[in-house]
């Protein structure tokens, strides 16, 4: 049922979003990446510590993370160092690296997890055959980053996809290199997600004295 804006209920009812932290989702720095890394570890958490590794060097948003396969990143018994995926969002393939710590980790799990080629890399508990839920994915995300002590009001699924892109974009300032990696089809979205300002590019012009 609709409602008027002259209805006094409708002045009354509480905004959808009062309270919450709205907006651009915080990256991970250096160091929180290495403390959720320890408690993953020291709880002998495999699936988790593949998912978060995966999940920092891919860069992917968490509807084409979770529908990662095994043959995705793994060739002749192996963990590949790049991977190719298709976005859901957009329908083009984007290429991601798979750094020592991610192939590690997901050797650990596939040895455990077994399989074939064809099946989800992190299946679902309820139908084995099917792929972890991006609500599931999420709701891990707010573990992960409430144990180490962040807000999980700031942080999200995209700051897993974030972090790794921010820090390729401080170090380098290569906007162009960090669109590719994001597989963004506008290098606008790019500067947006990335929150670049003119604070920012003025850094980066300050680093080149000529």
């Amino acid at each position: 049922m609709g409602h008027s804006d002259l209805d006094p209920a409708v002045h009354e009812r509480r905004p959808w979003n009062a309270g919450r932290h709205v907006g651009p989702k915080r990256a991970l720095k250096a160091r929180d990446i290495w403390a959720i890394r320890f408690f993953l570890d020291e709880h002998k958490r495999l699936r988790d510590r593949a998912l978060f590794d995966l999940a920092i060097d891919s860069k992917l948003r968490g509807c084409d993370l979770v529908k990662i396969k095994i043959g995705d990143v793994v060739s002749g018994g192996h963990v590949r160092n790049r991977s190719t995926v298709i976005q859901q969002k957009t329908g083009r393939p984007v290429q991601f690296e798979i750094m020592t710590e991610a192939r590690k980790s997901l050797e650990a799990w596939f040895a455990r997890r077994g399989g074939t080629i064809l099946d989800f890399a992190f299946p679902s508990r309820i139908d084995y055959l099917g792929h972890l839920s991006t609500r599931q994915y999420a709701r891990l995300v707010d573990e992960w980053v409430s144990i180490v002590g962040l807000d999980k009001r700031e942080y999200g699924t995209h700051s897993m996809r974030r972090t790794k892109a921010s820090m390729i974009y401080k170090a380098t300032g290569n906007l162009r290199a960090v669109q590719i990696l994001l597989g963004h089809t506008n290098i606008e979205n790019t500067v947006r997600y990335l929150g670049v300002d003119v604070d920012d590019a003025l850094t980066l012009s300050e680093r080149t004295e000529i």
